[in-house]
């Protein structure tokens, strides 16, 4: 029954986003009424997990707010700045450039914090939309996954570690050969991407000098997004501490889901069955399966998956969520390219993984 119940729950996750417009739109009370109802129909909700619950989301969404205030007070600085680089520099090199960066760095400044300088770049790009959202995806799978390389740089690295009771370098060792390389892959990606969007729109260094108020209008071509205010700032940190409130809850919910079915299979199976922490927590999903027991090809798989699959969806990862909550991206948007992506990144390190 309870089993049942839960199966049920996460199929309504994974499925109305992408069926019903309004529960699109307001993703983040959708997720936090699933997540509550997951966790009250496994018996898992306890004055213990709300307080937890309220408390794990603070971080995350202070560091939102805080963020959120100085852009918005250095706007005008940031913009002039950014303006200049763009004369100089080639927009490809600029967006390559920031990716690589943020990718590497997002594991000693955090990938909340990276997140946030990386929507607020993209949001000075003189590029429509659309191309905006593809490199904002290819971004937020360099960032997730960079930031894994110490234990700093988010919750399932710091979880990783100190379940396996290893160095602060651990995960460095062990996971660098193949994140670094995909961080380069999605750097180039999203240069050769960009080089060929702004050579079909006609977009050129000398016409780049846009006001902040011009790039806030083009970015939302249908739907053009209001500037930043301080009511804006506030409901988007609200937002996001909602969505994390809600992904505590899933992620305690689903734990009998997850020890029924998934712990004690093969690593081959599990790094693809971890393609359920696109719409999960992970680093939940991390605490439940690793174990100090375990030999390295296990934990690397396990670690593998649940890092790839994170960036194919918006609830898989913080910069994810902060990025869609910034930019405005739908579920559907994400998905679109997101999946397909993610998909074929685990089918290749699947291959290196366990045949290579």
């Amino acid at each position: 029954m309870v089993i049942g119940g839960l199966i049920i729950i996460l199929l309504l996750v994974l499925s109305m986003p992408f069926l019903i417009k309004k529960v699109e739109e307001n993703l983040e009370p959708f997720l936090f009424v699933m997540g509550l109802l997951a966790a009250i129909v496994s018996g898992k909700i306890s004055t213990h997990l709300v307080m937890e619950a309220l408390q794990e989301p603070i971080m995350i969404a202070s560091v939102v707010l805080v963020a959120g205030i100085l852009f918005f007070l250095l706007k005008d600085q940031f913009s002039n700045l950014m303006n200049k680089v763009l004369q100089r520099i080639p927009i490809a090199l600029v967006v390559a450039a920031v990716v690589f960066i943020l990718g590497l760095m997002s594991s000693i400044i955090t990938a909340i914090v990276a997140s946030i300088i990386l929507v607020e770049v993209i949001t000075l790009l003189p590029l429509k939309r659309q191309n905006k959202i593809v490199i904002c995806i290819l971004s937020c799978f360099a960032i997730g996954l960079g930031a894994t390389l110490t234990p700093v740089g988010e919750p399932l690295a710091t979880i990783a570690v100190s379940k396996l009771d290893e160095s602060f370098f651990y995960l460095y060792y062990l996971l660098a050969k193949y994140i670094i390389p995909m961080i380069f892959f999605f750097t180039l990606l999203a240069g050769v991407y960009t080089a060929k969007v702004a050579k079909e729109n006609r977009v050129l260094n000398s016409e780049i000098a846009m006001t902040s108020e011009a790039v806030e209008d083009s970015l939302i071509e249908d739907e053009p997004l209001e500037e930043d205010t301080w009511k804006s700032i506030i409901i988007r940190a609200l937002k996001v501490y909602l969505f994390v409130m809600a992904l505590v809850f899933l992620g305690e919910g689903f734990e009998p889901l997850i020890e029924a079915y998934i712990l004690g299979l093969s690593p081959q199976i599990l790094y693809w069955i971890n393609m359920v922490s696109a719409v999960l927590d992970n680093a939940t999903l991390c605490a439940a399966e690793i174990s100090n027991s375990m030999g390295e090809p296990t934990i690397k798989a396990i670690l593998m998956g649940l890092l790839i699959s994170g960036g194919m969806l918006i609830p898989g990862n913080i910069p994810n969520i902060i990025s869609a909550s910034r930019l405005r991206i739908t579920s559907k948007e994400w998905a679109t390219v997101g999946v397909p992506l993610g998909l074929a990144v685990m089918a290749v390190m699947f291959v290196i993984l366990f045949y290579i």
